[in-house]
């Protein structure tokens, strides 16, 4: 079989879908977590999946006329489920009941008043009041009282569909599971009055909720307590119609001021007690065993671990608030910064000679290659055609691919080529340092190309001699794909302007590799290129600024690099990146604490990076899933007119910087875009890389995969 037969049969093969890879499960499932705080935080304080409409009907043609006429109680459950059946309360006999807490304020003085006068009563509890008050409701059961399930988030259920209503139902049990270890079997819908208010619109509820176990309890006697029309009002309206008749009377313990509320029950009681009036639980009225009932098992330690999660959601809500701010002060403080600091460092760019005299003398470019034969020739080429004299030293770090061969048959007379057992970027730097011929040298990647003037701008501020080094302006060449668009936007943005930023503060901690340069005294009095960390540019460069040499950006020194194509690759690049950089960082912690130019970088810079690079990064996750839970279940419109505000100050910011850069700025349309896919990815990213450092985790390179289809943009020619 020919190899195209071969690769035709594999095309045609049904193939599987590949599993997401694991790298993606720990910050995701961190994410997710996150997510899940915020909303068990929404429910405890019905705020999540909270539903404020209110049904109002007349019609009454599919409710049985038994049930309109009847009692407060009716049985739609099992078999009378097609034939529901009312029950009234027993002459005689008064039912207390209370909507819609505990409430810490008022319902423990309710329970005293009812304590004092030995009356057991039925409270109709809110799941999202038992999650937040669960000693309440243990002093519930406790006294003898009965409770009933008045829905989690107290949303009218007519506009709910089946499986809300078994949701509201299923969460309130397992609040009720885990406080106090019960369920109950009565139910009272919110906003519900006497039976004779049933309608075609909320008796499919009362069947639904009945077919599954549920008494419903609906009220002889509204005493519209919650509206607080004076103590007299209440306790008149509290009295039954007819003298002797049962009543099961309505009260609230939360939702407002309840002092009116307390003042009416001890009149009520009274006044009734006086009548020869009992008081008893509804079980008790109708001579049934009580609703509320011990649960155990599953059921008890589901409960539990509900109660235990929803309560450190609401104590931990504070510490993301907190954090949340740290994130607005980061990052409102970095845009201040660039937008202080970046136009000073623009119009000292503009003074030519802002380092002194020129630099002319030939300087070494060093170009590292492994398995770059995609790209070597137009690197070479491109420095070629450079303005500046140079000698060019390829240190060939054992590539396969035939890379050396190429640099061979170019045979261009200013390139001398090293071949070297493969030992790592560092390595084949070290190699290329030590074979320098003179006292500057430029670093560039073997995937990048120059333009005619970036050896000649990058080396002008050499003449000035406390600079050490210099970083060059790393450009994307492949940026007509939309995630070469968006690493566009992150490179002018997130790079260069901070680049600009910390040249002004003296604290540029990281020299590109794709573009940079060093005096090769301030590399050999720091021991030239370490291995230590993934990131030997981030690493060198805080080395040479500890040592007390300058670094600066020199903006019009501009690279051309080829950017990750896929999502696979940038994940692979940019993890490097972040663990790396974390590595250089810790690698020189010890500033923090030195004096001269290291403890300077210590206690600037170095801080600086790690709010601006990785704190607020880390924490940008709160964000989004503050955004997102705003739109779910807050108020969305003035959390995406927040969010809108926020991406039209980056769009601002952003189209500054290209225009700082010289750049056309009509890759910002897919700005938005970026904000939603690929600033969650690099968080994610850095999460993962976080994750892998704190775990003691190790990295190996990663060679990323080269189309050599970057060459210097017409427009950026001379």
């Amino acid at each position: 079989m020919s190899r195209h037969q071969r690769r035709r049969q594999s095309l045609l093969r049904p193939r599987r879908l590949a599993a997401p890879p694991l790298r993606f499960f720990m910050p995701l499932s961190l994410l997710a977590c996150l997510l899940a705080l915020l909303v068990l935080r929404g429910l405890a304080t019905n705020e999540a999946f909270h539903d404020s409409r209110i049904a109002i009907s007349v019609d009454k043609t599919t409710v049985p006329d038994n049930l309109l006429k009847g009692g407060p109680i009716i049985d739609a459950r099992g078999a009378r489920n097609e034939h529901p059946v009312s029950y009234h309360i027993p002459d005689r006999t008064a039912v207390l009941s209370f909507d819609d807490g505990p409430s810490p304020e008022w319902t423990p003085k309710i329970l005293e008043v009812l304590a004092a006068r030995d009356i057991r009563a039925d409270f109709f509890v809110t799941g999202a009041m038992t999650t937040r008050n669960p000693e309440l409701i243990r002093q519930i059961v406790a006294g003898g009282h009965e409770l009933g399930v008045h829905t989690f988030t107290h949303p009218d259920l007519v506009y709910q569909s089946h499986a809300r209503v078994s949701w509201e139902l299923a969460q309130t049990q397992l609040a009720l599971a885990g406080v106090a270890g019960v369920h109950s079997a009565l139910f009272r819908p919110p906003y519900s009055s006497d039976a004779s208010a049933l309608d075609d619109w909320n008796y499919p509820v009362i069947k639904y909720v009945g077919a599954r176990g549920y008494l419903t309890a609906f009220i002889d006697r509204d005493t519209d307590d919650w509206k607080r029309p004076g103590v007299d009002a209440i306790v008149k309206t509290a009295m039954p119609s007819k003298p002797g008749a049962g009543a099961l009377i309505l009260l609230h313990d939360a939702g407002g001021d309840r002092t009116q509320t307390i003042a009416a029950l001890v009149q009520i009681i009274d006044k009734l007690q006086a009548q020869g009036y009992r008081f008893t639980t509804i079980s008790e009225a109708l001579g049934a065993p009580s609703a509320t009932v011990p649960v155990h098992g599953f059921q008890l330690w589901a409960g539990k671990g509900f109660i235990w999660g929803t309560q450190f959601a609401v104590h931990t809500l504070p510490v993301l608030v907190a954090l949340l701010a740290l994130v607005g002060f980061l990052n409102f403080g970095r845009f201040a910064l660039m937008l202080v600091l970046a136009p000073i460092h623009a119009r000292r760019s503009k003074r030519r000679d802002a380092w002194g005299p020129p630099v002319t003398e030939p300087v070494t470019v060093l170009v590292p290659a492994y398995n770059e034969r995609e790209c070597i020739a137009n690197t070479l080429k491109s420095l070629a055609a450079g303005d500046h004299p140079i000698e060019v030293i390829v240190i060939d770090d054992g590539s396969t691919d035939g890379t050396a061969d190429i640099v061979e048959e170019m045979d261009l007379p200013f390139v001398r080529l090293i071949r070297q057992v493969n030992g790592g970027k560092s390595s084949a730097l070290n190699t290329g340092i030590a074979a320098a011929s003179y006292d500057i040298i430029v670093m560039m990647d073997g995937d990048t190309v120059f333009e005619p003037s970036t050896v000649r701008e990058l080396v002008q501020p050499f003449g000035d001699p406390a600079i050490g080094a210099v970083a060059g302006n790393a450009k994307v060449g492949n940026r007509e794909s939309l995630i070469g668009a968006w690493q566009h936007i992150e490179y002018v943005l997130g790079h260069n302007l901070d680049r600009r930023m910390y040249d002004m503060l003296g604290v540029i901690p990281t020299i590109p590799g794709a573009v940079g340069a060093f005096r090769k005294e301030a590399l050999r009095q720091v021991g030239g290129m370490s291995d230590d960390t993934l990131a030997e540019d981030t690493d060198i460069t805080i080395a040479v600024l500890c040592d007390g040499w300058r670094i600066v950006y020199a903006e019009r020194a501009r690279a051309w690099t080829e950017a990750p194509a896929s999502l696979q690759q940038l994940w692979s690049q940019r993890y490097r990146w972040s663990y790396g950089s974390m590595q250089a960082m810790w690698k020189h912690r010890g500033a923090v604490t030195s004096r001269g130019p290291a403890g300077r970088f210590g206690r600037i810079g170095l801080p600086l990076v790690v709010l601006f690079g990785v704190v607020a990064p880390l924490l940008a996750p709160l964000v989004d899933m503050f955004l997102l839970y705003g739109v779910l279940f807050g108020d969305a419109p003035i959390t995406l007119t927040s969010w809108g505000g926020f991406i039209l100050l980056q769009a601002a910011l952003s189209w500054y910087a290209f225009r700082l850069d010289g750049e056309k700025p009509w890759h910002l349309i897919s700005l938005p875009i970026q904000q939603l896919v690929y600033r969650q990815l690099m968080y994610i990213v850095l999460l993962q890389s976080a994750i892998t450092a704190m775990t003691g985790g190790r990295l190996r390179w990663q060679k990323l995969r080269r189309t050599g289809e970057v060459a210097v943009p017409v427009e950026a020619r001379p």
